[in-house]
């Protein structure tokens, strides 16, 4: 006989974990089902190099988990702490470099030192995003309403769409316009001259996105990293989790132990059951049946519908949205060990502002552009970007004394390149990015002990990211708010009574926020407490009642 759960969630990330815990909390038996020997999907501490080393692989910094998620699951108590992150700096191949601390005369005269107008443009940017992010932050942490629906609960969600805009004024309205649809560079070259600023500025800009800084709606990608609270107000911060990434959702695996929540390993669902149009519950790989009326996946969207599910069971409208969703990526992720900290040339000595911020290697907006550009053509960049975090800075738990982990995010190889491993091409890559840090910090290549280098491949067929997008699909006006993943289902409800999704592949897209799996949990709840007002209903009048 199949074992029977209230809940199987599949996938045991960050999302998955959250959702289990609150859904456990309120009393449900709940099973989280994990492919993977270890729970945290792209959010993960690992050892490659060995015990004495701990990398966290994919994910390598947070801040968009809410405090009032923290508070709800009592994190802290399982471990959960963040260390706020640094600056930027990024140091040029001149030998000058570019800091921009918090405080604001210290950042003023470091832009100067490149442009006089661009230190006078800085506070109306910070100012003109600040305004921006609190009126999409909310938008983003909350479902959409179903725009164009004429049902009356989704009437009542547009309405209340609009007393949350009442606020926005013409000029507002015309900015949000042009930040969802103009291109980063387009925003960024109204602002500043220097290509010291627009270089920085720029990477924010396609982390994680296969566009160029000068395709349209990447304006829209620096806000979705501007916007984010580490639990003081501070919006916009990032900060590094004690234990690295895996820290985070170890510690969320605890909550939802704490509450009674089930967490099976090494567990990969075969496929999702239904019957009637309704799900029944999952099978296993090896043939083990879960029965369940409600099931949340927390998958890529077409890993979800198009793998897991018999497309035979969904609108055909549903899923041609989700074989039209895109998911591309150019990223390659490359993790090291290093005997000891780099020293730049620019800025000599050991610096907490310099090694415990984020390090920009990245000259100009021009040259961020012209790297996309090749891969788009099919070649991978000659001379990549990368945003690079030392975490063991602040975290003495992840190297040993005087030895340091280091993550360097980088962009770009062809997106085609997640059908295959391409290790040859990728070491070269690797090469380049090296060549290019021993250019600012000279001893840098004899400083590494060890080098993990994660291609678009490895990072779908090993972690389930599709084409290696780190958003589990791409951040473009089409695929966000209303439409993410699929028009009508944004408010992580399904074709299927009873299947959710939780995914970054939701609306809010991607980001270590939890916040699918927290509202996933008040569409369930809402769901069941209309069922049972239902069958209270039908019990009252049915006949000799």
């Amino acid at each position: 006989m199949a074992e029977q759960y209230d809940v199987v969630i599949v996938g045991g990330g960050h999302n998955g974990l959250v959702a289990a815990a609150y859904l456990a909390r309120e009393g449900l038996r709940t099973l989280v089902l994990e492919r993977r020997h270890i729970v945290g999907g792209a959010a993960v501490t690992e050892t490659p190099f060995g015990p004495e080393f701990k990398l966290t692989t994919l994910s390598y910094v947070v801040s968009w988990l809410p405090p009032t998620l923290v508070r709800d699951l009592d994190l802290v108590k399982h471990g959960y702490h963040v260390y706020p992150q640094g600056p930027y700096f990024a140091p040029r191949t001149d030998g000058s470099y570019l800091q921009l601390p918090d405080d604001k005369a210290a950042r003023r005269a470091q832009i100067a030192k490149f442009s006089e107008k661009d230190a006078d443009a800085v506070e109306r940017w910070d100012d003109w995003m600040d305004r921006l992010g609190r009126i999409l932050g909310p938008m983003v942490s909350e479902l959409p309403p179903k725009l164009g629906s004429r049902k009356p609960s989704d009437l009542g969600r547009q309405a209340l769409l609009l007393r949350r805009l009442k606020d926005v004024d013409e000029r507002a309205a015309v900015d949000l316009v042009r930040l969802l649809t103009d291109s980063a560079a387009d925003l960024i070259e109204d602002y500043f001259e220097s290509d010291a600023m627009k270089g920085v500025l720029s990477v924010s800009a396609v982390i994680g996105s296969w566009a160029g800084p000068r395709t349209p709606g990447t304006a829209y990608v620096i806000a979705h990293h501007h916007i984010g609270d580490l639990g003081d107000g501070r919006i916009g911060a990032w900060g590094f989790p004690r234990g690295g990434m895996g820290g985070v959702t170890q510690a969320l695996a605890a909550a939802a132990r704490s509450f009674g929540a089930e967490i099976r390993t090494e567990a990969p669902v075969a496929r999702i059951t239904t019957r009637n149009g309704a799900t029944t519950g999952v099978v296993l790989d090896d043939g083990t049946e879960i029965s369940a009326p409600t099931v949340i996946t927390t998958a890529h969207p077409q890993v979800s519908f198009l793998r897991l599910l018999d497309t035979a069971d969904l609108p055909p409208d549903f899923v041609a949205d989700i074989e039209r969703y895109r998911s591309r990526s150019g990223t390659v992720k490359i993790n090291v060990a290093l005997d000891r900290l780099p020293e730049f040339v620019s800025k000599p000595g050991f610096d907490p502002q310099v090694h415990g911020g984020t390090i920009v290697l990245s000259e100009s907006l021009d040259e961020v552009e012209a790297s996309f550009q090749e891969a788009a053509a099919g070649r991978p960049s000659t001379l990549p970007f990368a945003d690079i975090c030392i975490p063991s800075v602040f975290d003495p738990t992840l190297a040993p004394e005087g030895k340091h982990v280091m993550s360097m995010f980088t962009q770009w190889v062809p997106h085609t390149w997640n059908d295959e491993p391409h290790r040859e091409e990728l070491d070269a890559y690797a090469d380049r990015l090296f060549a290019r840090m021993e250019v600012v910090a000279p001893g840098f290549t004899d400083s590494v002990l060890h080098r993990q280098v994660l291609g678009p491949w490895d990072i779908e067929h090993e972690y389930g990211l599709v084409g290696g997008n780190i958003f589990h699909g791409e951040l473009t006006m089409g695929q966000m708010f209303h439409g993410r993943p699929a028009a009508g289902f944004a408010d992580l409800r399904t074709p299927v009574k009873g299947l959710y999704q939780a995914g970054s592949g939701t609306h809010g897209g991607g980001g270590v926020t939890g916040v699918p799996g927290r509202n996933v949990v008040h569409q369930i709840l809402a769901d069941r407490r209309r069922e049972q007002w239902k069958d209270k209903v039908r019990d009252l009048t049915r006949p000799g009642s």
